[in-house]
């Protein structure tokens, strides 16, 4: 009788112990579930702030802070490169959830969608021929000149509003490598766009410099559509802590070398 009821206790323990490990099994698929997608639309065609890597990935410092933000929400970052003209859109009718891509803060674009704080600075420079006669912008809006500059962004902006009156013309391209090549070929004149991206241009393109003096300075942030408000917070409080770690300092100073 004794060994009978020892065995019960044995098989009573086994299946206790066995209904634990089940537990702690459904436990671990729970904490192993998938992580929540932070979607980011792009155009990778601004280095150092997101461009393609053989082809195929989104790298660079847009890329890598958004993935750093993705990481202290507990989120997974999902990149879509599309054309730059696309974003807000994309982002106001909820497509994206944010969109990041060298991008500033303008009225215009306030009202479609709102921005989080400003993680880096960009300065709109001018690329022009070697030898070319156009030393400053104020050349440009006395002359007659054509303008190349990627569509929807700042220097496109800028420049068609302050050559409105003038005889220059401001022509209009998809990427930016598409309004150098135009400057290499001389179908334009000069070039608008931010200064980091033009040291890469200006550096695959022999024959083109920068001019020394810039067009305008401004800052860069991230948008999100108007009413996801839960979502900018966040970002700024991710923001706001990866700006004191150092973390953001350490990512713009890996692509962009000072001096």
């Amino acid at each position: 009788m004794k060994k009978i009821i020892a065995l019960i206790m044995v098989v009573a323990m086994i299946a206790s112990v066995a209904a634990l490990a089940g537990c702690g099994n459904s436990n671990t698929a729970a904490t192993e579930a998938p992580k929540p997608v932070l979607t980011m639309a792009t155009n990778a065609s601004f280095p150092p702030y997101e461009m393609k890597e053989d082809g195929e990935n989104v790298i660079g410092i847009d890329a890598e802070i958004a993935a750093a933000i993705a990481d202290k929400l507990g989120m997974t970052l999902e990149i879509v490169d599309i054309e730059f003209g696309a974003i807000i859109a994309g982002v106001q009718s909820g497509k994206y959830d944010m969109g990041m891509a060298g991008m500033t803060v303008t009225e215009e674009r306030l009202e479609s969608v709102n921005f989080s704080t400003t993680y880096a600075t960009g300065v709109q420079v001018i690329i022009v021929p070697q030898g070319s006669e156009i030393k400053s912008f104020d050349d440009i809006k006395a002359g007659e000149y054509k303008v190349g500059v990627q569509l929807s962004t700042t220097g496109d902006i800028y420049a068609t509003d302050d050559l409105a009156d003038s005889k220059s013309e401001v022509v209009e391209y998809e990427t930016g490598n598409d309004a150098v090549a135009a400057l290499a070929s001389k179908k334009v004149d000069a070039v608008i766009i931010d200064n980091e991206p033009a040291k890469s241009y200006v550096a695959a393109n022999d024959g083109l410099v920068i001019l020394d003096t810039d067009y305008v300075t401004e800052e860069y942030a991230i948008c999100v559509a108007k009413e996801n408000t839960e979502l900018l917070d966040k970002i700024n409080a991710a923001l706001k802590d990866l700006i004191a770690d150092g973390t953001v300092k350490k990512i713009v100073d890996k692509y962009i070398t000072a001096g």
